[in-house]
């Protein structure tokens, strides 16, 4: 028996609430809480006893912890198998394998402006040969295949700017948001067409697919308002409608990580919205980002994420957990397009299971369907 089929099945009874309770986030209705989704990676792995790294070099591991975690936490009724930067080892980028995070790139493929035009952009057959799709692919296959009442396929298209950006160097496009802005806007163009035929490549395998993308890079602490205005919020668009165009969709995730106090409000109106999408930001300045900024904000366009610092998962933070989850849920659970409670980035995977606990008690506390 393969490692990853050494576990029990999944618990039907809680799948069953658990399906009822994700799609309930939608029409804030139908469900017994809001759900909860701490953005789970290597922390899956290691709350069932295995490596960080496990997480990342062997897909289908990952996924059958993944869902026993969910499971575990009483989360989301579905899997996801995601790594930092898909599509980027395709544009010749090394990821360098790491114990305690995912793998990191290696090298830089442009050192001068004249190497932009020097990149080759792969098509759809090099793409299922490459380094990102075979790895998502045979965690899909295997929940398809093994736990298919948690099968959601998923469209992985991280932030178009930032995975732009290591192509170069991050240093180096900084500079060049200054200076040769033309520069990023083909790097960005660059990623997304590769990105986005990685996208098609796995709605061609398994149908319509979740796009998960977002802005992280491009934050208040890196970009002035009218640089990230300049290439943010057209990559993303330009990057969702060709992901729809290739067969992806019609469910969006954005991911909003780092501080977006002076930048958020590009985002309502310069992107693109389907009755399918979840809005995520990570952090208001130092503090996380108001639900209800978030409710008056996005609440009429997208199911609203309101998050809680992920740095407070690696320490004993029981009560201040629950305190501020408490907080965000009683300001957005009303929210007009449904509330998920999450994390602001990817939960630690070394977090304490009773911190994630907190989070899960204050939905239960404070975002029971028919208390407000």
């Amino acid at each position: 028996m393969a490692i990853e089929d050494e576990f029990p099945p999944i618990s039907g009874t809680w799948l069953r609430k658990a399906k009822k309770r994700y799609a309930s986030a939608f029409i804030s209705s139908g469900g017994d809480r809001i759900p909860v989704d701490p953005m789970m990676l290597g922390h899956s792995t290691v709350v069932n006893g295995y490596k960080i790294r496990d997480f990342y070099e062997k897909p289908r591991l990952a996924v059958r912890c993944m869902a026993y975690a969910q499971e575990l936490y009483d989360l989301l009724p579905v899997t996801r198998y995601y790594f930092a930067h898909p599509w980027l080892s395709e544009l010749g980028i090394e990821l360098k394998p790491m114990e305690y995070t995912a793998p990191v790139p290696d090298n830089v493929v442009v050192n001068e402006p004249e190497d932009v035009d020097n990149i080759h952009i792969p098509d759809c057959e090099e793409i299922k040969k490459g380094y990102s799709f075979p790895r998502l692919s045979s965690a899909m296959d295997y929940t398809k295949e093994k736990i298919p009442e948690m099968f959601v396929p998923l469209a992985y298209c991280p932030e178009p700017v930032g995975s732009a950006a290591q192509l170069c160097g991050l240093e180096q496009f900084l500079m060049w948001t200054v200076t040769e802005m033309d520069l990023c806007k083909k790097l960005i163009d660059i990623y997304v067409e590769t990105a986005t035929t990685g996208a098609g490549a796995i709605a061609d395998r398994y149908g319509s697919a979740v796009i998960n993308t977002g802005a992280v890079f491009e934050n208040s602490d890196t970009m002035p308002p009218d640089t990230i205005a300049e290439i943010s919020p057209p990559a993303l668009t330009k990057l969702v409608k060709q992901c729809m165009k290739n067969g992806a969709g019609p469910q969006v995730f954005y991911h909003f990580c780092g501080n977006h106090k002076d930048d958020y409000m590009l985002y309502r109106e310069h992107i693109l919205y389907t009755p399918m999408t979840i809005m995520q930001i990570g952090y208001w300045d130092r503090d996380m980002f108001p639900a209800k900024v978030m409710k008056d904000t996005f609440g009429r366009l997208a199911t609203i994420m309101p998050c809680v610092d992920t740095k407070l998962f690696v320490i004993p933070n029981q009560k201040k957990i629950y305190d501020l989850a408490g907080q965000q849920v009683l300001d957005g659970r009303d929210s007009r397009n449904g509330c998920i409670l999450g994390t602001a980035c990817e939960v630690p995977p070394f977090s304490h299971p009773s911190n994630i606990r907190s989070l899960v008690r204050a939905s239960e506390d404070f975002g029971t369907y028919g208390s407000w």
